[in-house]
């Protein structure tokens, strides 16, 4: 069993890399990062469920649409790994978070219950992770407060111009949706076939069936989060306003997303002046199905972008990147005595008996032209 000691220096673990053979890393394993799961009473009332480990700088991760934030649990053991204190909060309606008592339909409620969590969190300046929804909701809340986030990713993220099309054309034929919604079981499906791993793809269909029938049992949860997303304003707006806060962004998505269009992806870059990194083959909750090929993709761009926005974020704070230990940074990028820490567990790494895999999903890069929105018509 080895721990982490506050003294140490941040320094994040290697990534698996597609440069080596596809073969089993008979020398890593997979450690066993305990993620201790909390419901916390906002100042307002509002349970807000979330689940946290490791230590060292923030990475805030937030889900997309039906699901919660325990269903990333074997990539979020990993990102820990790597030198992060990963927080998983559960979205209004979702997991063990409560629905919104008012405004339940709206989206800008969602994003500002987020900010609100982060606040009462004690968190500063984390780097923000939101797939699909979740997408939406970190990209909203880093363009409404510039200076809450140190860098954005996004995960096949409903942000762009052909998402917003895409929305209109829902609300002129409301049949279609039902084709919409058979894509997305299409899709979600899909995620448990392509896991090459036998006992990865039954846990994962395990997990899957436990969040289908607890959405199942409880519909009404759904609604809200469900009306926002149909009704919620265009996201166009949104993008172009982040790409002028000067945060950091990179957005990552499936070439072969059935729910979220690949063009949906190079049309938010263009306007906000992002890096797009295609993942090759991958449908819509193509981190479910593999989690290895995400940590691989941020141990690359902890070398470019959140690397600088990890560095910034500490000489903001007077801290030295080089030298800073993990206290320091602590120190640095949380509140004294915020609730983060003290809901915090141990950093303990045991052995789990499973062999790291190399990322099952190839990555290429397209760069951001030279100006946030060059080149885009409204």
């Amino acid at each position: 069993m080895n721990s982490t000691a506050a003294g140490e220096t941040w320094a994040p673990a290697a990534a698996p890399s597609l440069a080596r053979p596809r073969r089993r890393l008979r020398d890593a394993e997979v450690p066993r990062v305990r993620l201790a799961r909390h419901v916390v009473r906002l100042a307002d009332g509002h349970q807000v469920s979330l689940a946290i480990a490791g230590r060292g700088v923030p990475l805030v991760v937030v889900h997309g649409f039906t699901a919660n934030g325990m269903l990333y649990a074997p990539t979020l053991s990993r990102l820990v790994s790597m030198g992060f204190k990963v927080v998983a909060i559960d979205v209004a309606g979702h997991g063990g978070t409560s629905v919104l008592p008012v405004q339940g339909g709206d989206v800008d409620a969602y994003a500002a219950d987020l900010g609100r969590a982060l606040e009462e969190l004690g968190i500063r300046r984390p780097i923000l992770v939101g797939h699909s929804m979740g997408g939406r909701l970190v990209a909203q809340l880093a363009a409404e407060r510039p200076g809450l986030a140190s860098g954005v990713v996004l995960v096949d993220a409903i942000v762009g111009k052909p998402w917003d099309d895409l929305m209109r054309w829902l609300k002129l034929a409301p049949p279609v949706i039902g084709l919409y919604a058979a894509l997305m079981v299409l899709d979600l499906a899909g995620t448990v076939f392509v896991v090459d791993d036998t006992a990865r793809a039954a846990r994962l269909a395990r997990s899957l069936t436990r969040l289908v029938v607890g959405n199942v049992s409880r519909p009404w949860r759904l609604l809200g989060p469900a009306r926002s997303i149909l009704t919620s304003p265009a996201s166009v707006p949104v993008i172009e306003a982040l790409g002028r806060t000067n945060v950091p962004v990179v957005i990552l998505h499936g070439d072969r997303d059935l729910i979220v269009p690949f063009a949906t992806a190079r049309d938010a870059a263009r306007r906000c002046g992002a890096r797009v990194v295609a993942i090759h083959g991958a449908m819509h909750a193509w981190l479910l199905s593999d989690p290895e090929t995400f940590p691989g993709v941020i141990g690359e761009l902890l070398k470019a972008e959140l690397g600088s926005a990890y560095e910034q974020a500490l000489a903001v704070s007077g801290l030295d990147p080089r030298t800073a230990t993990i206290a320091d940074i602590e120190g640095a990028l949380y509140e004294p005595g915020s609730r983060v820490l003290e809901l915090t567990p141990p950093l303990e790494f045991t052995r789990s008996g499973a062999r790291r895999q190399l990322p099952r999903y190839r990555w290429s890069t397209e760069q951001a032209p030279a100006s946030p929105g060059a080149g885009v018509d409204a």
